[in-house]
This record gives C-alpha cells, sequence and structure tokens, in this order.
C-alpha cells in the first residue's frame, strides 16, 4: 500500500506507544489488536525506530497483515489489518 493510500486509512484503533521502547510499542500492538474486530485496521504510534522492523515480524508470524508505516513528526505510524 503506497503512503498516500495510507494517509487515508482510518483505524478503529490507534494506540500511542510513543513514550515507551521497545518491545513496549511491540506489546501494546498485541494487546490492541484483540480488542478489534477482524477487518478493521489498528494504527500503532511510535517514536522508537525498532519498531518498524519489529511489527511486521510479529504480524507476518501471527497472521496479521502488515500495511505499511507512516513517518510523522518525531513518530512512526504503523498500520495492521486483522486477520483472524
Amino acid at each position: 500500500m503506497s503512503s498516500e493510500d495510507l494517509s487515508q486509512v482510518s483505524a478503529a484503533k490507534v494506540v500511542d506507544a510513543r513514550g515507551s521502547a521497545c518491545p513496549g510499542p511491540l506489546l501494546e500492538a498485541k494487546k490492541g489488536i484483540g480488542m478489534i474486530k477482524v477487518g478493521e485496521i489498528l494504527e500503532i504510534w511510535s517514536g522508537d525506530a525498532r519498531t518498524k522492523e519489529d511489527i511486521p515480524k510479529w504480524a507476518a508470524k501471527v497472521g496479521q497483515e502488515y500495511m505499511g508505516a507512516l513517518t510523522a513528526e518525531g513518530y512512526d505510524r504503523i498500520f495492521l489489518r486483522r486477520s483472524k
């Protein structure tokens, strides 16, 4: 998905993990994905650069769809679609 498309995505839930370091944002993503319905989108905000590497690996491992990431002012916006 292109960054232009991602900027138009409406997330069912936003997890603000900007204040926590790895593995905090990943743990918040795990909690957040369980709070939305299958097919809905979770957006994770993280200031930890490793999150952009960790979330896609975790998503692939557990069968969730990593949609991509956008760079915001001082943090990343990471998008997941709940697949199961």
